[in-house]
């Protein structure tokens, strides 16, 4: 944000704007426990690449979503506006443009929006040629009667709705990380399936113990929750899945209920990290609804990493202590404005970011297991 600018002022005259088009009216609230005694304070939630990445800009995706909802903007166009932020730099390995591809050295993208107040979603998987499949979901969401569109359906659509569709959204960087990887597994060999995913995740491990692979950049996600001061809320999460994953894997991320969730009434929550843990759980959603129940968005965060924790039980997936031998993160808001970043391990992504009418802020992730799940 501009430092001529002054947020607190900026943000209470977006707040008033808001406001006036609220009415005096409370949102109606047929849930126990989520009562607004308060208006909504209005801040934008992300994961950490919703502070990291400028993509050589004067903002990042949170301060440029708050600025946007601030003003009276839609709330969905803002947090699609942010993100589009990182999708667009080649140097975030984890989303859009020069995320690491697929086993083929594809890049394929997946990504999901929610309207809350106008109960609305779209959502695309293994989206190729598109570098910010954010807008793409939204599409979906404005001009289809669908949820989601996949593959080459998903592209066709992009393109006809005239989004410019690429060859190959690989940098110099997402190729060099891939041609090292395919180095060490060496795919075409056709191993035992066993073996095969054994050697694959293993060299996967072992580039990251290297630093060669950011952490957050193979699991990499960018999901991103804003809420205006009259108490409407969205969200979007956008991502290239997996690095390495088979052709036409989606995960969590373009799955309503998984990788993202918004009830209106209640409030929002999103995802970053193991996107099959959180199919298997329904996580998002299940957050939203133990919100619903009463549950602060810290606790109720914790509730579903506690879920996904008890229900991994196969070997593969647990480390040298038993546990989970990957991370999921969650950004959690309510109707109030209240919000928690959670993480299955806090030491492996320690932030996670907010912005307020106090600007950005990089906030301590609360972690419901010690260490890291490559211990």
């Amino acid at each position: 944000m501009s430092d001529t600018l002054n947020r607190r002022e900026f943000v209470m005259g977006g707040a008033a704007v808001g406001l006036a088009a609220a009415g005096a009216k409370q949102p109606k609230m047929d849930a126990p426990g989520v009562i607004t005694g308060r208006r909504a304070r209005p801040m934008v939630i992300s994961d950490a690449s919703g502070i990291e990445y400028t993509n050589g800009g004067p903002q990042n995706a949170v301060e440029k979503a708050f600025e946007m909802i601030a003003g009276g903007g839609d709330v969905l166009d803002a947090v699609v506006a942010g993100v589009n932020i990182p999708e667009l730099d080649p140097t975030e390995a984890g989303i859009g443009y020069g995320g690491l591809p697929n086993e083929r050295g594809v890049v394929q993208l997946d990504s999901c929006c929610m309207h809350g107040p106008k109960r609305q979603a779209g959502g695309v998987a293994a989206l190729e040629g598109v570098r910010t499949p954010s807008l793409v979901a939204k599409a979906v969401m404005e001009y289809t009667d669908h949820h989601l569109l996949v593959g080459p359906g998903a592209q066709e659509f992009a393109r006809n709705m005239g989004f410019t569709v690429e060859d190959d959204l690989n940098t110099e960087n997402s190729r060099a990380l891939w041609l090292e990887w395919k180095r060490r597994v060496d795919p075409n060999h056709y191993l035992d399936p066993a073996e095969r995913t054994r050697r694959g995740y293993e060299a996967a491990l072992a580039m990251m113990r290297e630093g060669l692979i950011d952490q957050n950049h193979f699991w990499g996600t960018i999901s991103c929750n804003g809420i205006n001061a009259a108490g409407d809320i969205c969200g979007v999460t956008t991502t290239s899945g997996l690095a390495w994953k088979i052709p036409g894997r989606a995960g969590d991320s373009p799955i309503l209920g998984a990788g993202l969730y918004v009830d209106n009434d209640v409030g929002a929550a999103g995802s970053t990290g193991r996107g099959e843990a959180n199919l298997y759980n329904l996580s998002s959603y299940l957050i939203v609804e133990k919100m619903r129940g009463g549950m602060s968005p810290k606790d109720a965060g914790l509730a579903a990493l506690r879920r996904i924790k008890d229900n991994t039980v196969e070997a593969r997936l647990l480390n040298s202590r038993g546990l989970p031998a990957f991370d999921v993160r969650f950004f959690v808001l309510n109707k109030k404005g209240d919000y928690a970043g959670v993480a299955m391990y806090g030491a492996s992504e320690r932030t996670f970011a907010i912005c307020t009418e106090n600007g950005a802020e990089a906030v301590p992730l609360e972690g419901l297991l010690d260490g890291s799940p490559l211990d």
